[in-house]
């Protein structure tokens, strides 16, 4: 830079931005005072150095400037940032945590995208946990229980008859929760969605069934981060466990019956019973009736007369159409109806007493914890009034 141009209006035109720059004593005025040409040699040199300094200073003050201009400016900088914390935020969601159920140990991811049920005792547990299921066998769901049953969003698997497991590769599931009348398909299901993890909580042969349908609720709290919530389902059904365990008398007979199509059948104590036969272990009830039974599914054929030759003391009676026949709009026979009305059964001991207890009409469709805490609960309030 020649030295002439050392003027303040010089240093503004090298310096863009810096038009009011300025300097005491310029150059010109040195030969005019008779200055000696060294000190006009040194002012030049500080005004240089000065200039060469608020350039600097410039470039460094607009140097960010560019940085975020070429970066798309501050509001592109805020995108970046969140972006990163989304990714972030996904990545705390993507977690897994490790699940034990019937076949072993699995990692689960915290926030599946997808989930596949099939098994109707986890259905209620599901909706409390606020869980939207892509696919389900909605058919075999009881429409006055379930908000998943008439839910077209949700594909329909068909019934354990005839399912429709093409609905299960549509649904790209990452969790399938497997179960009951759909057990059988358990290796169907592994083998149409490879990359889900395949999960089964049914009462095990030895176990209590009560405490198997805590250990399904509670593994499934794990899994959809609803702990607090499967801890009140919990409580509930051990409330009302309690209550009848108090007022049982622990002598007083008891017999199990399921009624279909007009007709009863006889519930054998003990896991082989459908529905009421393991309660007979959970509460140390007394049987009526020393008789195995052979059909889990549908119960025994038994003759009233069997039924009031043993003269049971209590009657806890299952019906099995009233959910299903009244929904297929077939004629209908009302548990309460068939024990009742029995000419047969009328010195029977709990029926004269009126010590029958019906579980929900739910129940077939159901049996969950919620089925459950429901019918222990019904049971202790007739074991109360009859004290």
């Amino acid at each position: 830079m020649p030295i002439e141009e050392l003027t303040s209006e010089g240093i503004a035109s090298q310096c863009p931005g810096r038009e009011n720059v300025s300097h005491e004593g310029p150059v010109r005025s040195a030969s005019r005072a008779h200055r000696s040409r060294i000190l006009g040699t040194l002012s030049i040199g500080v005004i240089a150095l000065l200039a060469l300094s608020a350039c600097g200073s410039q470039a460094e003050a607009e140097e960010p400037e560019a940085a975020q201009a070429e970066a798309g400016g501050p509001e592109a900088a805020e995108a970046e940032e969140g972006e990163t914390e989304a990714a972030e935020a996904d990545a705390e969601g993507a977690a897994t945590i490790t699940i034990e159920d019937d076949h072993g140990t699995h990692e689960v991811s915290t926030d599946p995208q997808s989930v596949v049920v099939t098994d109707n005792r986890s259905y209620r547990t599901l909706e409390a946990f606020g869980v939207e299921p892509t696919a389900a066998a909605r058919s075999l769901m009881d429409a006055q229980t379930h908000a998943y049953a008439e839910d077209e969003s949700i594909l329909d698997l068909g019934n354990h008859r005839e399912p429709d497991l093409e609905n299960v590769v549509a649904a790209e599931p990452d969790l399938i929760i497997n179960g009951q009348r759909f057990q059988d398909y358990y290796d169907d299901l592994r083998g149409l969605a490879p990359e889900a993890a395949v999960l089964e909580f049914e009462p095990q042969p030895d176990a209590d069934l009560v405490e198997e349908l805590i250990r399904k609720t509670e593994s499934l709290g794990e899994v959809f981060g609803k702990r607090d919530v499967a801890a009140e389902l919990v409580e509930e059904l051990q409330a009302e466990m309690a209550r009848v365990q108090d007022a049982y008398d622990g002598e007083s007979t008891v017999m199990g019956l399921l009624t279909s199509g007009g007709d009863m059948s006889y519930v054998a104590p003990g896991p082989d019973g459908r529905a009421i036969g393991p309660v007979f272990e959970t509460f140390d009830l007394t049987p009526a009736l020393e008789q195995e039974g052979e059909n889990e599914s549908h119960g025994d054929d038994i003759s009233v007369e069997a039924i009031a030759t043993a003269n049971p003391d209590w009657l806890l009676v299952l019906d099995r159409d009233a959910r299903i026949t009244q929904e297929e709009g077939e004629e209908y026979s009302p548990a309460a109806e068939i024990v009742e009305e029995s000419a047969a059964l009328a010195d029977v001991s709990a029926v004269e007493n009126g010590q029958i207890v019906y579980l929900p009409e739910n129940f077939y469709l159901t049996e969950d914890i919620q089925a459950y805490t429901e019918f222990f609960r019904d049971f202790a309030d007739t074991l109360e009034a009859a004290e």
